[in-house]
């Protein structure tokens, strides 16, 4: 029981955070199982391995592979510190500078409000998956916040769930709604997303069709932008046309609580 206990630590720690299991395998391997407090002391060693290795070794290495920390500025934030504690914020250089552009001249145009980020891509390894995400594998894609607007239809920097995703903006009854056409054809994960909003907040705010439309028309300019990807209602609602628009497909998930847009 004591391995198997274990083994479902280093899994759900790799699945997170991609370098937990293993900092987790390493701070089992200091404390002996003699030691006084051994849990105590191990849990101890784990958290300082861990904030070394991802405040000051993991961006030093993450280069070799291609990728660096997406660079934060007064503009541009991740939705939570989740992202960054759990290295989840990684890209390749490209997408980083494209990352910038976006938010400075979304906030030239919005003064004051900021491009979110959520999950983007581990430090290491293409291929390695970022679950529950099926292509954040590569350093090319970064999920950002729809824009949402005040009850005085003002732009707000505010979001509507905790983890940044799950709460939707549902087709209205003429638009179409993809959600029941995936579920129907056996795709049952489509709107798995609402059990992961880890609570929802600012239940006054509302979706921004215009600060919307802007963030997305700002992305699709971006020569490096290879693909973005909506819900198809949000694409018909903010009138939409664009060749890397693309439908994500059923196997994923509903796109009308973020953006996903990569690199070609």
């Amino acid at each position: 029981m004591r391995i198997l206990l274990h083994i479902i630590i280093f899994l759900i720690l790799t699945i997170i955070t991609q370098i937990g299991g293993i900092l987790y395998l390493v701070s089992v391997l200091l404390i002996k199982r003699t030691a006084n407090k051994r849990r105590i002391k191990r849990i101890g060693v784990f958290v300082g391995l861990y904030i070394i290795a991802t405040f000051l070794i993991v961006p030093n290495i993450a280069p070799i592979f291609g990728r660096e920390k997406i660079k934060e500025t007064k503009f541009l934030k991740a939705h939570s510190i989740f992202f960054k504690i759990a290295n989840r914020n990684y890209v390749r250089p490209e997408l980083n500078k494209s990352l910038t552009k976006i938010a400075t001249e979304f906030v030239n145009r919005n003064s004051g409000i900021k491009m979110i980020y959520l999950d983007a891509n581990f430090p290491f390894i293409n291929g390695f998956p970022l679950l529950p995400h099926l292509s954040h594998n590569d350093g090319k894609k970064v999920d950002v916040s729809l824009i949402y607007q005040d009850p005085n239809g003002q732009l707000t920097n505010k979001k509507p769930s905790v983890s940044g995703y799950g709460v939707y903006e549902m087709p209205t009854e003429k638009e179409y709604d993809q959600n029941p056409v995936c579920k129907k054809n056996g795709n049952w994960q489509y709107d798995f997303t609402k059990h992961l909003t880890l609570g929802t907040i600012n239940k006054d705010i509302e979706f921004s069709e215009k600060g919307t439309r802007q963030l997305v028309e700002l992305i699709l300019k971006q020569k490096s932008t290879g693909k973005l990807f909506i819900e198809p209602h949000l694409k018909t609602r903010l009138n939409l046309n664009n060749g890397k628009l693309r439908f994500h497909g059923c196997q994923a998930v509903r796109h009308d609580d973020h953006i996903h847009f990569q690199l070609r």
